[in-house]
């Protein structure tokens, strides 16, 4: 795989990323990294169905967000490096297991080996984006017609949260012309006669403790530009884990007031089309085992 100089996140660090280096923000080199690839059965109901989603977690991050439940590969570097042709295999053996969709976990910084992969053989089941809202819109261009469901994380509205989080002031801005980008690319929801989405756009937003007036920003710009049919995903599954020195009010599980709050806000705006997690969800059992499961030898 040829050395390049990427520019495919909003980043734009153009880092010289080699086949087994990598430098700039995500530290990756050319060649995907993988943690796992195996049938989730976590996602959304449309997703996960009875057969599971098809999960291929992709090690490093555009955003490394200090929250993160899976630090392991988001930042830590865990997972196995794979060639183009290893990584069509864990897509071809995932389909052959019989889930309903293929789903690439955190695959912005990869995007150039899936698209040759996608192109050269696209799966007959539903490909799913599963980001974190902060993209390129020219990236996501040459992803039109490879991509089915996109489900992208909202993250913030305050730039504040996300510079002290996610070291993206520019965030908002970003991932909402991300967003707009991907709603255009797939439109409305369709779901196949056993429920299982094939195709449209499903928005997640985890609550962070302490940032609920950010969580209702979130959910008024949903509803103000985007349309009305749009699956929307509040999570409620934050755990605090890993290394939150200087964080102290990442230090504790969303309270039930806090989760109420917003939850009255989404009924109210109408935003009832998609899914909301109870607050049970906190819990790090949830969390993926990341061990290579699915990944050659």
């Amino acid at each position: 795989m040829e050395a390049y100089l990427c520019r495919q996140c909003p980043r734009g660090c153009g880092a010289l990323r080699t086949e087994t280096a990598g430098e700039g923000f995500c530290r990756m080199p050319a060649r995907p990294v993988v943690a796992r690839a195996a049938p989730h059965f976590w996602e959304e109901p449309v997703l996960s169905g009875t057969r599971g989603s098809g999960a291929v977690f992709f090690s490093g991050c555009v955003l490394q967000c200090r929250f993160c439940q899976n630090q392991k590969i988001s930042a830590g570097g865990f997972g196995k490096a794979l060639s183009k042709e290893e990584l069509a295999a864990c897509f071809a053996d995932l389909v052959q297991k019989g889930v309903h969709n293929l789903n690439l976990v955190t695959p912005t910084h990869f995007t150039h080996v899936i698209r040759e992969i996608l192109r050269e053989n696209r799966p007959q089941i539903p490909v799913i984006y599963n980001c974190g809202g902060y993209e390129r819109p020219e990236t996501l261009r040459t992803l039109e017609g490879l991509v089915d469901i996109y489900l992208p994380d909202l993250k913030y509205v305050d730039p504040a949260a996300s510079a002290r989080y996610s070291a993206a002031p520019d965030y908002f801005a970003v991932a909402s012309r991300a967003i707009l980008e991907m709603s255009q690319q797939v439109g409305p929801p369709v779901l196949g006669e056993d429920g299982m989405m094939q195709k449209g756009l499903i928005v997640r937003h985890l609550l962070l403790p302490g940032h609920t007036k950010d969580s209702i920003a979130v959910l008024e710009w949903i509803k103000s530009e985007l349309p009305s049919k749009t699956y929307v995903s509040l999570m409620c599954q934050y755990t605090p884990l890993g290394n939150l020195d200087g964080y102290p009010e990442l230090s504790r599980r969303v309270t039930r007031r806090e989760y109420d709050k917003v939850l009255d806000r989404l009924f109210a705006l109408g935003l009832d089309n998609g899914f909301v997690q109870e607050r049970t969800s906190a819990a790090a059992k949830f969390i993926p085992a990341f061990d290579l499961t699915g990944l050659p030898e």
